[in-house]
């Protein structure tokens, strides 16, 4: 039994199965080796950043330890900074401040603060009726000269064209002193003015006539009132709080209203004559006392060109030359903007005066103007943010029995802020038969 056992296998299968174990072991150890391969290179691309790693931190470890230096030294600098200046205020506390000397303003040498100023218009007008003309309307130059730190003068002309007397041929030019007044600047709320000066009464005259006028011609109811005056005046305004607010006022003397005959007949009555100088060369008062009047407003914004404006204002005294009747006039005045494309302005005008032949006479009127500008409609058209249109109504009533209503429908095309075309039509209502219909034109340069 022991024999049997011990005999061998063949030799042929033995080695059929030793190779075949050997390649399956050889395939096995080729891929582990292939996956250490690949596990020893991701091991060193590991090792590779990990190193690039700790030297970025090393570097940003670095560059912060710089910069809290840095920072360390500038606060230290702005302590030192702030420390001086607190060293030169405390300084300056202690030193008394005298002002610095005035320094004279050489009389002689102020000619450059001369300036000319003024306005041109050209019109054609056509009046039911009649025929239709062109006419140069007005050419109103404004002289102004600065004379000093405190004194100012400006005059004002105006030069006309017209035809001369009927049956004689050519032309006449007329040259008018519309005004010419001194102002002294006494402080900053007081000027003292003297001269032929501009009445505030109301404010059309001195903010709105000549070409500043949206319309070409001026309301019916200014012709109560006197556009200027020889005499003396004290005008200024004091602000009330920090919001803009404030009050304007002005107080002056004039000769005032005159008789153009010497008599107390209510036709007589002359607004602008009483200058001071007779035709014969004397110098004395057509009366015996001179006019007096005043004017205070109230000027309230609500915010960049949102504002309103309300005032009152008179005049009254002596107009013949015994001395017997007085002519007196009151204007309330108004004018608000809603923005920069929206502006309505007016007043309301009555005058009183007695007279020889009519008793008192009473007259008074109204005007009342509105305009739009229509760059307030955002359109992209040039043209049509160039129009402004504009409508005035005026009334008037000369207390002698006339009465006139006028409505006028007009327009503004702005080639510049001061070359303006303008045109309007007015529609007259009047028991006086040679007021009529008119359409004008006017094309206006400021400068």
């Amino acid at each position: 039994m022991c024999c049997a056992l011990a005999v061998p296998l063949p030799v042929g299968t033995a080695a059929a199965i030793d190779d075949q174990q050997f390649n399956e072991l050889k395939d096995l150890v080729t891929k582990l080796g292939q996956k250490i391969e690949k596990q020893d290179l991701r091991i060193e691309q590991l090792e590779k950043t990990h190193a690039q790693d700790a030297q970025v931190h090393a570097q940003d470890q670095k560059t912060h330890e710089q910069d809290q230096r840095k920072i360390q030294e500038l606060q230290q600098k702005l302590e030192e900074t702030q420390q001086a200046v607190s060293n030169v205020q405390t300084a300056a506390i202690a030193v008394p401040v005298e002002p610095l000397p005035r320094v004279p303003l050489d009389e002689a040498t102020v000619n450059h603060n001369f300036s000319i100023l003024g306005d041109a218009e050209f019109q054609y007008a056509k009046t039911s009726g009649q025929h239709g003309t062109f006419l140069f309307a007005d050419f109103a130059p404004i002289f102004l000269y600065r004379g000093g730190e405190k004194v100012l003068f400006e005059a004002g002309f105006d030069f006309g064209l017209q035809n001369n007397a009927p049956n004689s041929p050519g032309a006449t030019t007329t040259i008018n002193l519309s005004f010419a007044q001194l102002d002294y600047l006494m402080n900053d709320y007081v000027t003292l003015v003297a001269g032929d000066m501009v009445l505030p009464l109301g404010t059309y005259s001195e903010r709105t006539a000549g070409w500043l006028n949206k319309i070409p011609d001026d309301p019916l109811p200014r012709d109560l009132l006197p556009g200027a005056g020889v005499g003396a005046q004290l005008r200024g305004a004091v602000p009330l709080g920090e919001s803009g607010k404030l009050i304007n006022y002005s107080v002056w003397g004039v000769n005032g209203a005159s008789s153009a005959d010497g008599t107390g007949n209510a036709d007589q009555l002359d607004l602008g004559g009483n200058v001071g100088l007779r035709s014969d060369n004397a110098v004395a008062n057509l009366h015996g006392k001179p006019s007096g009047g005043a004017r205070v407003g109230w000027f309230m914004p609500f915010k960049p060109h949102y504002d309103l404006e309300l005032g009152l204002s008179g005049q009254s005294g002596e107009w013949d030359n015994a001395g017997q009747h007085l002519w007196s006039a009151g204007v309330l005045d108004a004018s608000l903007h809603l923005g920069s494309t929206v502006e309505v302005k007016g007043e309301y005008i009555r005058s009183c005066y007695g007279s020889d032949d009519h008793g008192n006479v009473r007259p008074e009127g109204w005007w009342l103007q509105a305009s739009y500008k229509l760059v307030g409609l955002n359109l992209d058209w040039p043209v049509i943010n160039n129009l402004e249109l504009v409508n005035r109504y005026d009334s008037i009533h000369d207390g002698l029995g006339t009465r006139t209503r006028r409505y006028t429908l007009g327009y503004i095309y702005y080639f510049s802020n001061t070359l303006l075309f303008e045109g309007g039509y007015e529609f007259l209502h009047s028991n006086d038969p040679t007021q009529k219909d008119q359409l004008i034109f006017q094309l206006s340069y400021g400068f």
